[in-house]
């Protein structure tokens, strides 16, 4: 496709199929799902569920050595999502990337807004840094993932974390993040607006993660708003074509990049938001890019390798 922002055909006829969309407030009252509603896509050797300071995971590994470790948040409007519900999602992650992946279930608004999510992601976070030799992993090869508002909670984290002694990440991957408020009015939140998910479903979710506060300006809650981006891990970012929330993901991408931080963002036409948690045809290509740059960034972290 040329046009990043059409519709890839196959989307289409996915959205006239699943034209019935049920408000995520909505999803909320009636009762969160947990579990995936998609089979494992990928079968590993090695499934385990842990508690980490009150904080359930889940980690997933694979037979080989492996290449890093990375600390994935789920998406789900910060509201919804869990371990189970993205199983898919982390599963891939792994196989992709080589890496032993630990999927964090961080607490949840509107029960636990700002900044309870966070906070259980920097634990789990470092956690993971002080226990890598349990997983064969260098401390140099411990990165950090995320999708949506998962991707939200891992850029906050990068910038919690700057200065941070004796924490060092090797990258950041953030997929279809959400950096910005709803208000921050960038053209795609209006033009794909109703595809997969309405304003006023976007407006929800933020004051519901936020508790009503005002944290459009709060760098921790809305990335955008650093004044600087300097000194953050290296960055991959995955958008899509036809997502509310590309602009703002590609905005974020060329900040860090001015802010002199490695950064690639990687754009997949005519893709919408969701699209590798729902294994979309182009989840595929997406995940197969990460496991690319993390694959990299290991190999040139690593002090194994000669």
């Amino acid at each position: 496709m040329t046009d990043e922002g059409v519709l890839d055909p196959w989307v289409a006829d996915w959205l006239q199929q699943n034209s019935r969309q049920i408000p995520i407030k909505d999803i909320y009252l009636m009762a969160r799902p947990t579990e995936s509603p998609f089979p494992a896509t990928r079968r590993l050797p090695h499934v385990d569920d842990e508690v980490v300071s009150g904080i359930p995971v889940r980690i997933y590994r694979g037979e080989s050595r492996p290449t890093g470790l990375v600390v994935y948040f789920h998406g789900g409007g910060w509201c919804t999502g869990s371990i189970g519900l993205m199983d898919n999602v982390a599963r891939e992650l792994a196989h992709a990337t080589g890496a032993v992946v630990v999927s964090v279930e961080y607490r949840l608004a509107p029960e636990h807004p700002f900044p309870a999510g966070l906070d259980d992601c920097e634990t789990v976070t470092r956690w993971a840094l002080a226990n890598t030799a349990r997983f064969d992993v260098p401390p140099s090869n411990v990165l950090i993932a995320g999708d949506s508002a998962g991707g939200n909670l891992a850029a906050a984290l990068t910038l919690r974390l700057r200065g941070a002694a004796g924490v060092r990440l090797a990258g950041q991957v953030l997929i279809y993040p959400s950096v910005a408020a709803p208000t921050a009015n960038f053209p795609s939140q209006k033009e794909f607006s109703g595809l997969n998910m309405a304003a006023e479903d976007a407006e929800w979710i933020w004051n519901a993660y936020s508790g009503g506060r005002d944290l459009a300006d709060d760098p921790h809650a809305a990335p955008l708003a650093a004044e600087s981006l300097a000194d953050l891990p290296p960055a991959f970012i995955v958008l899509g074509g036809c997502d509310f929330l590309r602009d703002e993901g590609r905005a974020y991408a060329a900040r860090l990049r001015d802010a002199g931080v490695d950064a690639e963002d990687v754009c997949f036409p005519g893709q919408i938001h969701g699209f590798m948690n729902h294994v979309f045809p182009a989840a595929a290509d997406a995940f197969e890019q990460i496991g690319i740059w993390v694959r990299r960034r290991c190999d040139a972290t690593d002090p194994r390798l000669p």
